[in-house]
Order: C-alpha cells, then sequence, then structure tokens
C-alpha cells in the first residue's frame, strides 16, 4: 500500500516505514502528526483518487529529527564586467517516518489519530487594521506661468554662386 501526500509545496509518494526529508514543519523529535492532504492511495486491490484530495484520509508519521540540508551555492558573473558574487543557502529539514496510511479516518480509533503537533495549511491570519482616517484635503500648487512662444526666424536669404576665377 502506497499514497501520495502533499506537503511544503510538494508532493511526495509514501509507503509504511519510508523515512521522508521534507521541508520544515513546526514540530520537536518524536512528535506524531497527520498528513491529510492525501492525493491518492492505492491498495492491492483498488485505488482511491482524490478531487483534489482523498476525503476523511490521513497519513501518520513521527518527527525523526529537525535539520539543515547541504549548502547550495549561488555564483553570479557577468564576464568582462568584474562582476561576481557569491551566495550559499541552507534549507531547514524535517525527516519524518511514515507509521500508517488510513484511508479512512471513520474506521480508525480516535486515541490513535491523536496529533502532538498540528499542521495548520490555513491561510495567515487575519491583522485588523485600525479605521481610517479622513483624507485630507489635497492641497492645489500654484500653477507655474507658462514660458513665451518662441519667435519665429525669418528665412535667410539664399547665398549667390561663387564666381569662378581664370587662371
Amino acid at each position: 500500500m502506497y499514497a501520495v501526500i502533499k506537503t511544503g509545496g510538494k508532493q511526495y509518494r509514501v509507503k509504511e516505514g519510508d523515512l521522508l526529508e521534507i521541508e520544515k514543519l513546526g514540530a520537536e523529535k518524536g512528535q506524531k502528526i497527520n498528513f491529510d492532504q492525501v492525493l491518492l492511495i492505492e491498495d492491492e486491490s483498488r485505488v482511491l483518487v482524490g478531487t483534489p484530495v482523498v476525503e476523511n484520509a490521513v497519513v501518520r508519521a513521527e518527527v525523526v529529527e529537525n535539520y539543515k540540508g547541504d549548502k547550495v551555492l549561488i555564483f553570479k558573473k557577468k564576464r568582462r564586467k568584474q562582476y561576481r558574487r557569491t551566495k550559499g543557502h541552507r534549507q531547514e529539514l524535517t525527516k519524518v517516518r511514515i507509521e500508517k496510511i488510513h484511508p479512512d479516518t471513520k474506521l480508525v480509533p480516535e486515541d490513535e489519530l491523536r496529533v502532538e503537533a498540528l499542521l495548520v495549511r490555513t491561510a495567515a491570519p487575519k491583522v485588523e487594521t485600525p479605521a481610517k482616517k479622513a483624507p485630507k484635503p489635497a492641497v492645489k500648487k500654484a500653477a507655474k506661468p507658462k514660458a513665451a512662444p518662441k519667435k519665429k526666424t525669418e528665412a535667410k536669404p539664399t547665398a549667390k554662386p561663387k564666381k569662378k576665377v581664370k587662371e
């Protein structure tokens, strides 16, 4: 039996007993977590495909450790311009062990699904903004005087042809 779950903006194919390295979760080592965004569950006899997620399906996991991944170097260069920049980045990761795949949580005892760390996938909390003050009236600036129009110059008379000099 395997399942496809979605976490951290990525999809992972997991089965029971797998060790999985995912983006950092807000859970400590040893805590149990539930992944409720299950996209697909495959058993030997049937396949459950979600639209977009399988209803009442949960993948249970335990946090093994939180750590930083390998350093990734970012190097920028513009040739012949003496421009070189190097930056580094280490992604924070969480290693989890998949314990159980539950296709239907209604058939599972409540104490088995108890979680110690909640994975909240809702939007960020809305911050209440204070009432807006009345807008200030716009202050009009005095208009600058326009420049006087340019005078048109009269056309120059055409030049006379040069006289040829005999030698």
